[in-house]
């Protein structure tokens, strides 16, 4: 039996091409847009569907909509970019494997961004140890699991690659199912290597840490063989 090809809805149509208008026409935040009607008309759809898709990227900020002033382009709200991303239903439903290869991925590609900001910036890394410290500190499993998931989010911040904190916050979605497993005091020691390594601009060693770091989780009986 065939699989029933799942048909995408017209508003995530219509805003597909809303953002394809936006990039062709090599607009920026602040510019504005047709008129409701002619978009509607331009795009085939009625004022209704086209409304609908205008309000769902407005919710992320790739649009705003003034009284007067019709619809321009918006400044993205990576915070809340990084909400929608983190508590989205179908994160819930990612195997481990895609879970743990993304933060890989994610985590390791950073490193070379971070290395060289804090090189700037000590303070970066101050941060980071400040939250490990804590973590070394902590008491109860609740407390470890929120401060292991800071560190890790306050890593990928520190490589100054805003869009990147959005997909870094599927942290919340792994931490969530996999928190229960924390080992603190070994989270701590990995921590260290990785601040070390990044502080003394070694990026190979903290890429090395970071993976072994992450692939513990592969170990774990619910992981994928």
């Amino acid at each position: 039996m065939l699989d029933t090809v799942e048909r995408p809805k017209l508003r995530d149509v219509v805003a597909g091409r809303l953002k394809s208008y936006i990039v062709d026409a090599n607009l920026k935040p602040g510019d504005r847009l047709p008129t409701e009607a002619d978009l509607a008309k331009q795009f085939g759809v009625s004022r209704l569907s086209l409304r609908e898709a205008t309000k769902s990227l407005e919710f992320l900020g790739i649009l705003e909509s003034r009284p007067g002033r019709g619809l321009s382009v918006g400044r993205v709200d990576m915070d809340r970019v990084t909400e929608y991303l983190g508590f989205h239903p179908a994160l819930q439903e990612l195997s481990p494997r895609v879970l743990i290869d993304t933060r890989i991925v994610v985590e390791a590609g950073v490193l070379p961004h971070v290395a060289r900001r804090m090189a700037a910036d000590p303070a970066l890394h101050e941060r980071l140890d400040a939250i490990n410290a804590r973590l070394g500190r902590s008491r109860g499993l609740a407390e470890g699991i929120e401060l292991d998931r800071e560190f890790h989010h306050q890593l990928i911040a520190a490589s100054g690659l805003t869009p990147f904190q959005a997909f870094g916050d599927l942290l919340a979605t792994f931490f969530r199912r996999y928190g229960r497993h924390l080992d603190a005091s070994a989270a701590v020691r990995g921590h260290r290597v990785i601040i070390d390594a990044l502080k003394a601009g070694d990026v190979a060693a903290a890429d090395r840490e970071i993976r072994t770091h992450i692939e513990f989780y592969l170990t774990l009986p619910e992981a994928p063989e």
